[in-house]
């Protein structure tokens, strides 16, 4: 996927139109992929695998839009998952879903995403309900967006290498 086109547009639609870009090219790193290639730990990482990853951007879209930005709390299957017994439950039981789901999860988690951005009107200004432990400032909406594309796009370095790695390619 090319990157996002330069062109006039307002900073919602520019900060939106990247992280849709990114969320597209994560897609395209992973897909094609069997649950065995998902599972694969191809660089030295202790949970690090292409699947884990899926479901690490799937919890923290909904973390960053559902639960900090709205205050509606974390759905199914973040909701039940034993946080306290694995930190990075994540990470480890994505090797218990089938690469559809995985996507599935993902894609889900995007388009909740879009829909509480799209609730708020396209207020760039609009304050989370969740407060920074360091700074006890509220997050903005550009911020939070800021920071998804720089997750994002961390992420899609670490999958490039990943699906060279697994396969020789580099998934788009």
């Amino acid at each position: 996927m090319a990157r996002t086109d330069p062109k006039p547009a307002d900073e919602l639609t520019s900060l939106t139109q990247f992280l849709d870009s990114h969320r597209a090219i994560f897609v395209n790193k992973a897909a094609g992929l069997d649950a065995e290639q998902l599972a694969a730990r191809p660089i030295p990482s202790s949970a690090m695998t292409l699947g884990g990853m899926i479901k690490h951007l799937a919890v923290v879209e909904d973390s960053w839009f559902q639960d900090d930005l709205l205050a509606n709390g974390l759905g199914e299957p973040w909701a039940s998952a034993p946080w306290d017994d694995d930190r990075d439950w994540e990470w480890h039981s994505a090797v218990h879903d089938t690469p559809d789901e995985l996507l599935a999860l993902y894609d889900e988690a995007c388009a909740r995403s879009r829909a509480a951005v799209d609730s708020l009107g396209g207020n760039l200004d609009h304050l989370s309900a969740a407060v920074d432990e360091r700074t006890g400032g509220h997050y903005s909406l550009r911020w939070i967006l800021l920071h998804m594309i720089e997750e994002t796009a961390q992420h899609n370095g670490h999958a490039d290498l990943m699906r060279e790695a697994i396969d020789g390619g580099t998934g788009g």
